[in-house]
């Protein structure tokens, strides 16, 4: 899914510095910092719902079964929240990627032991999480080979690719296109000399060229999506195209 999207335009820059960072996001979080202000509060609990697997991915490398690792994850983040740990985050270093793992770390080297025997949540707020569907989030296992940062790395970017494709996958449906969404999805992977467009075109009632153009849409969609995604999770527009470039390291690793 990532062969259509290593290079950017201008113009999606230019509305990923714009539009995206005037919305709620990670940067609004860092802004606010030491008020805790409902709006930065939100933000940040919209961020942990939708990227709580790649911790859960970390603590099973660390060897902890699927309810150790899944109580964990649910009191990290309760704590995460009830402390305002944001308020010590680094603008300059601002990447939610990097501050949820250091957050992390920390929690586990100095806190979890004090709470093991504690009733799940600790009586703080708890975030709602799908942690039943943590095993499943998480398949494939990491390689053998992998850190546990490495597969944090992995299941984020995984996260990614799965947020962008549901929004990508709503507007479709949202505009009556689902069906067309559906017979074109593969197309956002591979090589596009493979794509049958042909076939494609016969399922949807749709010449070759007009199925390849609706495929060229769909593809420039998916990579400002992508870049919108990322740039909820860094604190400034600049950042994007780095960040971007270490999903692709994890993936590929």
């Amino acid at each position: 899914m990532l062969a259509t999207v290593t290079s950017s335009t201008s113009a999606e820059r230019t509305r990923v510095a714009g539009a995206v960072f005037a919305t709620t996001h990670w940067s609004d979080v860092l802004a606010a910092g030491r008020n805790d202000t409902p709006h930065a509060r939100a933000a940040l609990e919209t961020l942990c719902r939708n990227y709580w697997s790649p911790l859960y991915a970390y603590v099973r490398r660390l060897g902890h079964s699927p309810e150790d690792a899944q109580d964990l994850t649910q009191e990290f983040f309760a704590r995460l929240l009830e402390r305002n740990t944001v308020a010590r985050a680094d603008p300059e270093r601002g990447r939610f990627r990097s501050f949820l793992l250091a957050s992390l770390k920390h929690f586990l080297a100095h806190e979890w032991e004090k709470v093991r025997a504690q009733k799940r949540g600790g009586g703080a707020r708890i975030v709602p999480l799908a942690l039943d569907t943590a095993e499943t989030r998480c398949s494939p296992p990491p390689a053998a080979g992998d850190t546990p940062d490495q597969a944090f790395d992995r299941q984020w970017a995984l996260s990614v690719l799965d947020l962008v494709l549901g929004r990508l996958r709503k507007e479709y449906a949202d505009g009556g296109r689902d069906n067309l969404f559906v017979a074109l999805k593969e197309t956002l992977s591979g090589g596009r000399s493979e794509i049958p467009y042909r076939d494609l075109g016969g399922q949807l009632g749709l010449s070759e060229g007009a199925v390849k153009a609706a495929a060229h849409r769909l593809r420039q969609r998916y990579r400002a999506l992508l870049r919108e995604e990322i740039a909820t999770t860094v604190a400034s527009p600049n950042e994007v195209e780095e960040e971007l470039r270490n999903l692709f390291r994890a993936l590929s690793g």
